[in-house]
């Protein structure tokens, strides 16, 4: 995980920065606990290093000098401040880089003694030499800290990355969790490892890419250190969430399930060290990018991309539907979105804001049937290893340092007559094979969206908890337009609290409830029904579980790191913002560079995310038609006038509950 470093505290002026103090080997060996440093303890760790898997690794018990250790932690509860942070690939509480410890002032350098003491020690010629020989990775600077404190709390979390950045060599954590309460394994907030696949092209081409599934679970320990060096294309890693209580009392009793640690990497040497080689740095890094592409593994990504061309693309009309068209259409859809006053309000809201999200839009029949089968996938057992779970019809998305989920993707619509079973052929294999392919659906699409569509590709996904999520990727060339059905059958998700009101709506033939954006609204208008005990209590429990869809600007900072693009509590990127719901039609037309991401889902989510995502390539829009909204285009970064737009939607009184924005992300 990349960070840049923070400055000094609030409060203290900048001052000039101090030199490190340089220990003596023996005054190092004092921080560490005694007999770390003889020989054959040192023998036994560098064994085990050599035979761990399914990389080498270690773990330390018991590294630091103990009444040390608790007096850093003293220091640390008492006088250091924490940022929260949240992007597609962590959510934690991070403190500023500990290399910033030299730049405080007298004063406050005195309230932090021992964590200084700790810095020191853990860069301390003896221990860099431990470290390097356990390793072998060759020297190691001293002059480079690179470490911060990082605190998770029940809900946090850090995904799949292999932390090849720059000049790491050796990536470390040491625990700080309450030494007085042991860590259980069942909370958890393991550093867990992920073993890498090879694969042989066929031409001849060799390429590592992580399996979806970790092999080797560390959790957290007091005065625990894990270490293991960077490797680019091996060291695949994450953090497991830590998991939320059953409630406050049991929080309290555990000690509020408070991962501390203090994490960081040790650096190769820098200029005017030993060790220190001209040009290293430079070469470290091409050789890592290197060892990432060779082989090409993005091909044995999974899914890939199946786009069906549509023969002859052209625009549509109301008037094209004929008896045949709209008898196909309400097998599956709801009455209302088929008249053609509806349609022309979706088309002109669409074409106005280039998003629109339209809830039950599948029929009560259809529906029906569709939420009773997913409902019953969900309560079936599923099994946890991803080789198992592959043996039925769903697949596991890979590499996990981009996505993972469960998928099903169209076999085509002849895949009835090929043997099957109608058990196996389901409502979602309906959508995939027989509604969202079909001639009228994409016809209707085009009048909604006044576009062309060119080809079209479809996957059905599944999010389960306290496991899956998609990372941020970009998008680039022309715009395009991307659809995301909603079939999530449980509530509770932040977003979809008026969901019974929507469907009251529909039971009365009322279609035209104002929309209710964001999380933040739905709940006060919920409330609003609820006795102030009950909303209270929600209140009290209520917490955020992810597994909502997110477009955002792309970052501009070519020395970010792909993966940490803003910090958290910055909404103003957010462009789209959708939580799972049932029954619901999201349509975005997405520009080149815009991010999009699922967040990953808690083990504390109401269930899994389900949803059906589709991709439609569609023809550029001539330049002279959208002359009128070059102004606005240009100020949303659409080079062809058309795409996402920022997060300042104007409620559409069409259609309720879009919740198009987010009040907490």
């Amino acid at each position: 995980m990349k960070r840049k470093a923070q400055s000094q505290a609030p409060g203290h002026k900048p001052v000039k920065k101090k030199s490190k103090t340089s220990l003596s080997h023996e005054d190092a060996k004092k921080r560490f606990r005694k007999g770390l440093f003889d020989k054959d303890v040192l023998d036994k760790y560098t064994k085990g290093y050599a035979e761990s898997s399914p990389y080498k690794h270690s773990v330390i018990h018991e590294l630091i000098d103990d009444s040390l250790l608790r007096a850093v932690r003293e220091e640390i509860k008492n006088n250091v401040s924490f940022t929260p942070k949240e992007t597609d690939i962590y959510k934690i509480h991070q403190s500023g880089d500990l290399a910033n410890l030299d730049g405080l002032d007298d004063e406050a350098l005195a309230k932090l003694p021992s964590l200084l003491a700790l810095r020191d020690a853990m860069y301390s010629q003896a221990f860099r030499d431990y470290v390097a020989h356990i390793t072998g990775c060759g020297p190691l600077s001293g002059r480079k800290t690179d470490m911060a404190i990082n605190v998770y709390t029940p809900g946090c979390y850090l995904l799949c990355h292999d932390d090849v950045i720059g000049s790491r060599k050796v990536s470390y954590i040491l625990y700080l969790t309450d030494p007085d309460i042991p860590w259980k394994a069942e909370w958890g907030g393991a550093l867990r490892l992920f073993p890498v696949r090879t694969i042989k092209g066929k031409d001849g081409q060799v390429a590592r890419t992580p399996t979806p599934d970790a092999s080797k679970i560390i959790p957290p320990a007091w005065n625990q250190l894990s270490f293991f060096a960077v490797q680019p294309g091996e060291s695949f890693h994450d953090v497991e969430e830590v998991y939320h209580a059953e409630n406050k009392k049991q929080l309290k009793k555990e000690g509020g399930r408070v991962r501390m640690a203090i994490s960081g990497w040790f650096h190769i040497p820098q200029i005017g060290e030993d060790g220190y080689v001209e040009g290293a740095e430079e070469k470290l890094a091409k050789n890592s990018g290197l060892m990432q592409l060779q082989g090409n593994p993005d091909q044995y990504d999974l899914p890939q991309l199946k786009p069906v061309p549509v023969e002859q693309p052209q625009s549509s009309s109301q008037e094209e539907f004929d008896e045949a068209d709209l008898e196909f259409l309400l097998k599956y859809m709801s009455p209302t979105y088929l008249t053609p006053d509806t349609l022309e309000q979706i088309s002109e809201h669409f074409d106005e804001l280039s998003t629109i999200t339209l809830p039950n839009l599948l029929g009560k029949k259809f529906a029906k049937k569709l939420r009773d089968y997913v409902t019953a996938q969900e309560a079936a057992p599923l099994p946890e290893e991803s080789i198992e779970i592959e043996k039925g019809p769903w697949r596991v998305a890979k590499p996990p340092h981009k996505h993972r989920f469960l998928y099903l993707q169209s076999d085509s619509a002849a895949s009835k007559k090929n043997g099957k079973g109608k058990e196996e052929y389901s409502p979602i294999k309906e959508l995939l094979e027989e509604f969202l392919p079909s001639p009228q659906f994409r016809r209707w699409l085009q009048i909604a969206t006044k576009s062309v569509v060119e080809s079209h590709d479809f996957i059905a996904r599944r999010f389960r908890r306290g496991k899956d999520y998609t990372l941020a990727t970009g998008h680039e060339g022309k715009p395009r337009l991307e659809l995301t059905l909603g079939i999530t059958p449980t509530s509770g998700w932040g977003g979809d609290e008026d969901e019974d009101e929507d469907d009251a709506a529909e039971e009365n033939g009322d279609d035209a409830k104002a929309n209710g954006k964001g999380k933040g609204k739905a709940k006060a208008e919920a409330s609003k029904k609820k006795g102030k005990k009950e909303t209270e209590q929600e209140e009290e429990q209520e917490i955020e579980v992810g597994g909502h869809e997110v477009y955002m600007a792309g970052d501009d900072d070519a020395d970010e790191d792909a993966a940490v693009y803003k910090s958290g509590g910055d909404d103003d990127n957010i462009l789209f913002f959708e939580s799972p719901a049932w029954n619901r039609l999201s349509l975005v037309l997405r520009d080149s560079g815009a991010l999009k991401f699922v967040k990953y889902v808690s083990r504390k989510a109401p269930g899994d995310r389900w949803d059906i995502s589709g991709t439609f390539e569609v023809e550029e829009a001539d330049d002279d038609e959208d002359d009128e909204d070059d102004e606005d285009a240009a100020a949303n970064g659409g080079e062809n006038g058309t795409g996402v737009l920022d997060d300042t939607e104007e409620e559409w009184n069409g259609f309720p509950s879009s919740s198009s924005d987010s009040d907490s992300d």
